[in-house]
């Protein structure tokens, strides 16, 4: 059984960077190396955000409210994705997840909640102006 366990969250000023970390569990590293991993956000009265997926290959796929300002990247020796956050905007204030899949996502599938098997519990963000 996955498990993905988010953590790094926290409350910065405008400007300010976090970085979050998603650690997967009940996946050997070969299979993690073969998984697909997102980020999501929901702020408070709306709905699960897309934020960032990346495959198993490598590629990235960004939305455009937060490409130049945040970075994923993952290590497959710890079975674990990060989420670096620069220049982050009271707008960014949101519970952050992480979810995972085995499948093979097409670039427009992968910004779909639905498309993911597994999530985190969420950790919260929250930028103060």
């Amino acid at each position: 059984q996955v498990q993905l366990v988010e953590s790094g969250g926290g409350l910065v000023q405008a400007g300010g960077s976090l970085r979050l970390s998603c650690a997967a569990s009940g996946l050997t590293f070969s299979s993690f190396s073969r998984y697909t991993l997102g980020w999501f956000r929901q702020a408070p009265g709306k709905g699960r955000e897309f934020v960032v997926a990346i495959r198993w290959s490598g590629s990235i796929y960004y939305a455009d409210s937060v490409k130049g300002r945040f970075t994923i990247s993952r290590d497959n020796a710890k079975n674990t994705v990060y989420l670096q956050m620069n220049s982050l905007k009271p707008e960014d204030t949101a519970v952050y997840y992480c979810a995972g899949t085995f499948g093979l996502p097409t670039a427009q599938i992968m910004r779909l909640v639905g498309t993911y098997d597994n999530w985190g519990q969420g950790t919260q963000v929250t930028v103060s102006s």
